[in-house]
């Protein structure tokens, strides 16, 4: 292996293995503490290193970098494990590598007064060497592996902090509503392996499969990134993993887990292009779930969760830009989402750690305690809005571009489904702009309100050390502070990246278009903005939110869809299951016991049988042996 491909698989590597020492270390304060950060900051430092390095030389050669070795045959079929990555890949790679550095430097102070600190930084890393083997892995059982180890680490963070009794369920239910997806992936993975007779990916995209082949393993792929992605209808999962530790929302919502599927889909482009049904049911998908995850967070009060399903409604745009045919804009924007929604997560730790509360309702006056964090969130905002110049205006465009210019039926997309998705974009752009409004005036504008154990807002019974603040909030410390402040940086500027050549030819990206096309998503931005603003400041202090009238709870609920499924699926799966414990209880062991007592009975018979007819034989046995020795006799004495 040359040495391009020991460091492609370093990238991975050395997370995960710095990560697997980690759990090697006893919970608790002191030393392992100190020893869990250093592995798990040296582990996000060298990958992201790694990636830097390996970007410059395939900017240098203008190809990608491929390494595999054989792995096992299972007759005709071929299982290969390599190294696969591209300058498009690499770029991925160097945003997973900045959000995890930034991510764990955070919790070093986010979390210091958790005992379980250790576990925490170990798996953090595990979750970003996955995620990192799925960006380069050139293999589908590579990709696998890091899919399902991505799965088992965020059951793990979600659930960390035990002492909130949401938390438990919260991870069962990421990590039971991912795995039927999952279920879905694996299919659609082992179907296209045992078409194509190899695990290779290049090999598997080159592959002439028939159509119907084809269609069903891309539907049975969406299934499984509809749940790590967390799109309709696998989407309910994500706003309840909000009961995770802050820094885990950054790390799930900006470089893994969601963005997961999406370059999955990414890397297998090829096929879908191939599929006009796969495309179709993908454009349905992603509109519905841009408008839905915008219009859910408009009714949200509790902070983490307006940014989740802000989340989900901003991967639909990234599923959408797919459907149309561009995977460059959905990339793209996958990198300036990536940079924003970090920056808006780990803004929002600061908040919860000032003020002691998730709750909107809660908070007010913060923008003269906290102006590091408020302009931090201007700019996220900002971005996640789509305001000009920010990162997310620029790749927000892209997206809407591609699929104006899919509506005229030249792309693979029917041009319906390209209609649906750049429908649902553009509503969702004023949708988007008034709840992040409304965010931005309930924190940080209106009045002071007094924080701390002993203010009159405190979270009544709220018992967590980490939250155990000072009446007056203040800006993070130093090591919550500048990773804020680093992100803030691409969060701004990353849409200019539009504009480099390198760039635009790495993602294939098309050169920026500000004709007039553009100003229908401005219009309606500042339509959303302005309508949020102008609710608040005529009735003062009165929460925009109210405005809804009798769709915020419908809005507030997610549309009840986590009903519809329970109604849907859970019922009837325990329905199922008490019927399958009823027919194991009274049909299956009642005829096991049955079986064991007719025995039991039959040998009790027989043993009585055995006990009555005894006595009779032997009295038989003795009078023939008393008749044949008297006859004995009688001849010997005759």
């Amino acid at each position: 292996m040359t040495a391009t491909g020991v460091f492609g698989a370093l990238l991975p590597g050395v997370p995960l293995l710095l990560g697997l020492l980690g759990l090697l270390l006893p919970p608790g304060d002191g030393g392992p503490r100190r020893a869990a950060a250093a592995l798990g900051i040296a582990g996000a430092a060298f990958a992201l290193a790694d990636a830097i390095a390996l970007l410059a030389v395939v900017t240098s050669r203008s190809e990608p970098l491929a390494a595999s070795t054989r792995w096992v045959s299972f007759g005709d079929i071929e299982m290969v494990l390599g190294f696969s990555a591209g300058a498009a890949a690499l770029y991925v790679a160097l945003a997973v590598c900045t959000v995890a550095l930034c991510v764990q430097v955070y919790s070093v102070t986010y979390l210091h007064d958790d005992s379980r600190y250790a576990p925490y930084a170990a798996q953090v890393s595990l979750f970003t060497g996955a995620m990192l083997l799925v960006v380069t892995s050139g293999d589908l059982i590579g990709l696998l592996i890091g899919w399902e180890v991505m799965g088992a680490c965020s059951y793990l963070l979600i659930g960390h902090d035990r002492r909130l009794p949401e938390a438990p369920a919260a991870a069962m239910k990421a990590f039971l509503v991912t795995r039927v997806g999952d279920v879905g992936f694996l299919l659609g993975i082992a179907l296209l392996i045992a078409d194509s007779g190899t695990s290779r990916l290049s090999a598997v995209l080159a592959h002439d499969y028939s159509s119907a082949t084809l269609t069903a393993a891309l539907l049975l792929l969406l299934a499984g990134v509809a749940g790590k992605s967390a799109q309709f209808p696998l989407h309910t999962w994500l706003p309840d993993a909000m009961a995770g530790p802050t820094p885990i929302s950054a790390l799930i919502h900006a470089a893994t887990m969601v963005a997961a599927g999406v370059y999955v889909v990414f890397r297998t482009f090829p096929l879908f292009q191939r599929s006009p049904a796969a495309l179709a049911v993908l454009a349905v998908m992603a509109s519905i779930t841009i408008l839905l995850g915008a219009l859910s967070a408009t009714a949200q009060d509790d902070l983490k969760r307006v940014l989740a399903w802000s989340t989900v409604s901003q991967i639909g745009y990234m599923t959408g830009a797919l459907a149309v045919g561009s995977p460059a804009a959905a990339l793209f924007h996958l990198l300036t989402h990536a940079a924003f929604k970090a920056l808006l997560f780990l803004a929002a730790g600061a908040v919860i750690h000032a003020v002691g509360t998730n709750y909107l309702s809660r908070m007010g006056g913060l923008r003269e305690h906290m102006p590091v964090t408020f302009w931090s969130f201007v700019i996220g905002l900002g971005a996640l809005a789509g305001l000009p110049p920010l990162a997310g205006f620029w790749s927000k465009e892209n997206v809407l571009t591609a699929a104006a210019h899919a509506t005229d039926g030249g792309t693979a997309v029917p041009a319906w489904a390209a209609w649906v998705v750049w429908i649902a974009a553009l509503l969702a752009v004023g949708v988007t702009a008034w709840y992040s409004t409304r965010l931005l005036l309930r924190a940080f504008f209106g009045p002071s309100r007094s924080y701390g154990p002993d203010g009159p807002d405190w979270e009544v019974g709220f018992d967590d050390a980490r939250y155990r603040t000072p009446a007056v909030p203040h800006d993070p410390p130093a090591l919550m502070r500048w990773p804020i402040v680093l992100l803030a940086i691409p969060a701004a500027l990353l849409g200019l990246a539009a504009f480099a050549p390198g760039f635009r030819h790495a993602l294939e990206l098309d050169d920026p278009h500000l004709g007039v096309a553009i100003l229908l998503p401005l219009l309606l931005l500042a339509a959303g903005a302005g309508t949020a603003w102008w609710l608040w400041w005529a009735v003062p202090g009165v929460d925009p939110v109210l405005a809804l009238g009798r769709a915020r709870p419908l809005f507030a609920a997610g549309f009840h869809l986590d009903r519809v499924q329970s109604v849907l699926v859970v019922r009837p799966v325990r329905a199922l299951a008490r019927l399958v414990t009823t027919v194991d209880e009274r049909v299956v062991d009642a005829a096991v016991e049955g079986a064991g007592t007719v025995t039991r009975g039959l040998g009790g018979v027989l043993a009585r049988a055995h006990r009555i007819a005894l006595p009779g034989a032997a009295v038989l046995v003795l009078f023939g042996a008393l008749i044949l020795g008297i006859v004995a006799w009688l001849g010997a004495v005759a």
